[in-house]
């Protein structure tokens, strides 16, 4: 028998936990599934959530094997890649909400009309239409 995902989730790690969810709260519109200290979950799919963990939470389980997450804050570190009804929308949201603009909504080769921004850690946030 095939092995199945039942369910994925990316987490990023962030210098401030409360600052994170409400960023996220407000520009997915939406209210965490789990919000706990140490763990924020928001449901972004079918079997799939964006999850924010703080860099002291999850430097407890990798270090001192992996670099502590805050040496390379505000480096970014991911893309978080979401297909919208309308990038232009979600680019002007973030922006209103502290993020930085990397890119007005721009055809890509790949066929997407993308714009990127970063997160208040500095996690690039790409938001694409077709």
């Amino acid at each position: 028998m095939k092995p199945e995902i039942e369910a994925s989730f990316f987490i990023i790690y962030v210098a401030n936990q409360a600052i994170s969810k409400a960023f996220y709260s407000e520009l997915l519109n939406s209210q965490p599934v789990i919000d706990v200290p140490g763990m924020t979950e928001f449901n972004i799919g079918d079997k799939m959530k964006l999850g924010i963990m703080p860099e002291t939470g999850i430097a407890t389980i990798i270090c001192p094997t992996a670099p502590h997450p805050n040496k390379a804050s505000g480096i970014p570190r991911c893309e978080i890649y979401l297909r919208v009804s309308d990038a232009q929308l979600y680019l002007e949201r973030a922006i209103k909400l502290g993020a930085k603009k990397i890119s007005a909504v721009e055809p890509r080769n790949w066929g997407d009309n993308v714009a990127y921004v970063s997160d208040p850690d500095g996690h690039i946030l790409a938001f694409a239409s077709r």
